[in-house]
């Protein structure tokens, strides 16, 4: 029997109250500001401690979505000049997949930094070797110009190579002094990324900090728990993707200092990779949890599919790489979260040029209690006056689509199913890895 700070002995929590204790770690459960400025939405990404990066768009890119979660509307050009300024107090890497982290946690990327150039360097078949003069004329073309997006550098390549090198090579290989921290990101513009030398980006107190690896493992690992709450060796493992041998050891070091403590919640041990679970100290276990959100396929409280299906019962795809006549909730359906439970997704599309947002699906959860529209219906009209959108369609597709066309006092529109296409066109089907910010490193 362990003593939690909740100020009673904790041997066991229900299934409810791992919910509760998740949801209140990431920010849920609070009522929104009347306002929201830079204070609030450095709170959130502390809280969260990173947001992770994704290219579409079709609503809204994923790194904006966490905080309209969390805080409800508003300017997302605050969190801009918040995240990717020249001055900003954040920066980009490879956290969890591409995220905007702290600046001040860069250091506990080192050793992951050296270890990915370690091995790219040892393996004779990486595309770095075949491609050092590549490598060698980025490092020269940044210390001449300073940052530069990588479309800049690709044309300055072609006009200066005579298209020695393909255009993809200077992405590659930006990507790879990247994820070595030889490059690090100066900031975005229309969502592009700015590349610059560590050297001209960075702090000269950071430029050359480090953590030994056990050190920033064992920071990391708190970090997560701090942000789940309450997880699986698993989920404390991916919130940052962390090696299960690297952090098994850990696990086991903070649990004796009394910084995790072990506890069990029946129905978690049926569901998923499941290993021991561990509860962060200082989790608060909220009587209740009142709270209504959309939420990003990339948002903490779902990215990792097992542990949504375990806490939730909520089995989630996005189908975006699935062809559209064998989509069966929609494109890019989001979570829709209410109190405790997800209790439907929904399909949304932002129509911004005659500034409508379009439902184009709408489903109910299996098993879960209907009578939900209003409290649903007020998240897409917070939604769409967040995005700046007159008007709102709904589409005839999902059971959860009528009701809530309803409760909005709009007609349906109907839905005309897809033409398949030739049994020969192939599309991945998987969705564990985020489109758009992902570029292979051999």
């Amino acid at each position: 029997m362990v003593l939690g700070s909740v100020g009673f002995v904790v041997t066991s929590l229900s299934a409810a109250q791992a919910q509760r204790i998740a949801l209140s770690a990431q920010g849920f459960g609070r009522a929104h500001p009347a306002t929201t400025g830079i204070r609030q939405l450095a709170s959130t990404i502390e809280r969260l401690g990173l947001l992770q990066l994704d290219s579409v768009n079709v609503f809204e890119r994923s790194h904006y979505l966490p905080v309209f979660s969390r805080l409800g509307q508003y300017n997302k050009a605050d969190l801009d000049r918040l995240t990717f300024a020249d001055t900003s107090r954040y920066i980009e890497y490879w956290a969890h997949e591409a995220s905007i982290i702290p600046l001040s946690t860069l250091p506990l990327w080192r050793w992951k930094m050296e270890a990915t150039k370690h091995r790219h360097l040892a393996d004779p078949s990486s595309w770095v070797h075949a491609h050092s003069g590549m490598l060698d004329w980025l490092r020269a073309e940044l210390a001449a110009t300073g940052p530069l997006p990588a479309s800049r550098i690709e044309y300055d390549a072609e006009q200066r190579r005579g298209g020695w090198w393909e255009w993809s090579d200077v992405k590659r290989g930006l990507e790879f002094l990247f994820a070595w921290g030889e490059v690090v990101s100066a900031g975005r513009t229309r969502f592009e990324r700015t590349y610059g030398l560590a050297e001209q980006v960075l702090p000269a107190d950071l430029l050359e900090s480090t953590v030994p690896r056990a050190e920033a493992i064992r920071e990391l690992l708190l970090r997560a728990s701090r942000a789940h709450g309450i997880g699986t060796a698993s989920d404390l493992s991916d919130y940052y993707r962390l090696k299960a041998v690297d952090t098994a050891p850990v696990l086991r070091e903070l649990v004796a200092e009394g910084e995790l403590l072990p506890v069990s919640v029946p129905g978690w041990e049926t569901v998923g990779r499941n290993r021991d679970v561990y509860l962060h100290r200082d989790a608060r276990v909220p009587r209740r949890m009142e709270t209504a959100a959309l939420l990003s396929p990339f948002d903490p409280v779902v990215w990792e599919r097992s542990r949504a299906l375990r806490m939730f019962g909520f089995h989630y795809r996005i189908e975006i790489y699935t062809p559209e006549h064998k989509r069966i909730f929609g494109y890019y359906t989001l979570p829709v979260l209410i109190d405790n439970r997800i209790v439907g997704r929904i399909d949304l599309k932002n129509d911004r040029q005659n500034r409508v947002l379009r439902v184009q699906a709408a489903w109910n959860e299996v098993g879960m209690a209907t009578g939900l529209e209003g409290r649903i219906a007020e998240l897409l009209r917070s939604a769409a006056a967040w995005q700046g959108l007159d008007e709102i369609v709904v589409v005839d597709r999902g059971d959860l689509a009528r009701p809530l066309a309803a409760e909005l006092g709009l007609p349906v529109v109907p839905w005309v199913r897809a033409v398949p296409v030739p049994l020969d066109e192939t599309v991945p089907l998987d969705d564990t890895v985020p489109t758009g910010e992902t570029v292979p490193l051999g």
